[in-house]
């Protein structure tokens, strides 16, 4: 999710390295989309970027840190996305409203792809190293304090009697890995599971 706000007093970094640290982001994002994170060095990011491993390093203590903060990036623009959702659906009935929601959280974009790829990967190398699959578990508790959040605030029928919010949103969350990774390919199987899914977990939500 987003980082923490800079406390006033504290000093901001220089636009230069703002700037900096968002084309290494990107060049690096369409890196690991392109050839997947194994096969993408610090080398290619910097040349992509422009830029020497000095400046990489200023920004970033590894490659791992760097996929981090791009998954945190995505992960804080789909809260953006399902808050404006859930305000433009206000009007609908709450059985429809819950389905639709639910739907959204579920359903994965063309442009979503890679990124899914990518997710899996780093996921499946991070299980073979424990430091990594921490930080992949760090993560995780965040996306899922800010889905929380995030039922808690704009989307409460998505939150079952006797359930938390936090626990809604770990299911949910899981649900979707797991449709994601047996859907990564599209096709006809895919929408029929979306569908599925959508449907057994809208019922049980909402």
């Amino acid at each position: 999710m987003n980082p923490s706000p800079v406390e006033p007093s504290a000093p901001r970094p220089p636009r230069r390295r703002v700037h900096t640290r968002a084309r290494i982001l990107s060049a690096a994002g369409e890196l690991f989309l392109s050839a997947g994170y194994a096969r993408t060095s610090i080398e290619d990011i910097c040349a992509a970027a422009g830029y020497t491993r000095g400046a990489f390093y200023s920004n970033f203590a590894t490659k791992e840190d760097l996929l981090l903060a791009l998954f945190d990036e995505q992960a804080a623009e789909r809260m953006t996305e399902l808050e404006h959702l859930a305000a433009a659906a206000e009007q609908l009935g709450p059985e429809e409203r819950a389905r639709r929601l639910v739907e959204a959280l579920l359903r994965v974009e063309a442009a979503e792809t890679g990124w899914i790829l990518l997710f899996l990967e780093f996921r499946l190398l991070a299980a073979r190293t424990s430091e990594l699959a921490e930080r992949v578990a760090v993560h995780d508790r965040m996306v899922t304090a800010a889905l929380a959040a995030l039922l808690e605030r704009v989307l409460p029928e998505l939150v079952p009697p006797g359930a938390s919010a936090e626990q809604a949103a770990e299911v949910i969350l899981a649900a979707r890995e797991g449709l994601l990774a047996r859907t990564a390919a599209g096709g006809p199987t895919s929408e029929q599971l979306l569908n599925a899914t959508t449907a057994v977990l809208a019922g049980l939500l909402g």
